[in-house]
């Protein structure tokens, strides 16, 4: 991953070495933050998000769970995102904006004088697991680590000390030459992956655990759940067995970063013939057919990234915003004017 050029940072756009947070932060010593990964897309009509404000409601429900205070509106976070975007002249981009305890304070039961920040980053980046998985499927395992119980944390929370579950499963699965790992549920039933929702295709039918499994309910999950509605494929949320994998005919698994990824093989058993399924195939092309045009956008998910300087400078009110990179010949005559 190549780093942006700038961040967006408390309300302006700064240079990526200039968004920094302390050693002392409560999120870097208790994971006290909460965050999004949001993807646009090169679009006939220009760079697009895909379901921006859901992501930005699902930001600040997330932070209202931990009693995170984000001094910014839901419009605010939706127009910071587009500015960060265009700042950096991307055409398509993984963005995450993410809002942390950024004071110090060794307490448990930090009060509201220990100061919540927001920041925005918009990098390039392509599918997660890469543009041949998509085509190809991935192999995964069922991984040693149990999702955490619904009574312990709230799983439904996209929350950064949630990842540490989610790092252990990762790292088990690559250990062992596997692309992902797939976690059970406390209860040993099927849960999700170290970041993205797990279906399974048996029958004709889409099975997927439903919200009780300890998962975070995905966006792109709702996503694939609304086209496979569309589609006529019958969608069935309920309690999965381990070993319903071994008996699909199709799996795959999706999230923002990973997209719809198919899996081709679980703990080194082929699903099905070992390569996509038909279903698979269909969600895959009616998903990405939302950003060329040829799947109607007909729910409003997607929103044109405003690319001009004023929307920029609007966005950014506290402080004049750093140039992006078209502006990058007048950048001296604008700070010389500030």
């Amino acid at each position: 991953m190549k780093p942006a050029q700038l961040i967006w940072h408390n309300g302006r756009l700064k240079p990526w070495t200039e968004a920094t947070v302390h050693v002392g932060a409560h999120a870097l010593h208790y994971g006290s933050s909460v965050f999004e990964g949001i993807r646009v897309y090169a679009t006939p009509l220009g760079p697009q998000y895909f379901r921006l404000g859901d992501h930005t409601q699902r930001l600040l429900l997330s932070a209202k769970v931990y009693d995170l205070k984000i001094a910014f509106s839901a419009d605010q976070i939706d127009r910071a995102c587009e500015a960060v975007v265009a700042a950096n002249g991307l055409a398509s981009a993984y963005v995450r904006p993410i809002a942390y305890r950024a004071g110090f304070t060794f307490s448990l039961s930090p009060g509201q004088d220990v100061p919540v920040e927001l920041a925005i980053i918009a990098i390039e980046w392509g599918s997660m697991h890469g543009a041949r998985a998509l085509e190809e499927g991935v192999d995964v395992c069922v991984s040693s680590w149990n999702r955490a119980a619904p009574n312990t944390y709230p799983t439904g929370v996209k929350a950064g000390g949630n990842y540490l579950s989610s790092q252990l499963i990762a790292q088990e699965a690559v250990r062992g030459g596997f692309a992902e790992g797939i976690a059970l549920a406390s209860g040993g039933l099927l849960s999700e992956g170290a970041g993205e929702n797990l279906f399974i295709v048996r029958g004709g039918k889409i099975y997927t655990p439903p919200v009780g499994c300890s998962i975070l309910a995905g966006i792109t999950r709702d996503s694939v759940l609304a086209l496979a509605h569309d589609l006529g494929i019958d969608v069935v949320e309920q309690v999965l067995p381990r070993e319903f994998l071994y008996f699909a005919d199709e799996v795959f698994m999706t999230g923002t970063a990973a997209e719809i990824t198919p899996v081709r093989s679980v703990d080194r058993k082929p699903v099905g013939n070992g390569q996509p399924g038909a279903i698979t195939r269909a969600l895959q092309k009616a998903f990405f057919g939302l950003f060329d045009g040829t799947t109607a956008d007909c729910r409003g998910w997607l929103t044109p990234v405003d690319c001009t300087e004023q929307a920029r400078v609007e966005t950014c009110g506290h402080g004049r915003p750093l140039p992006g990179p078209r502006d990058q010949g007048r950048a001296q005559e604008q700070t010389e004017a500030a």
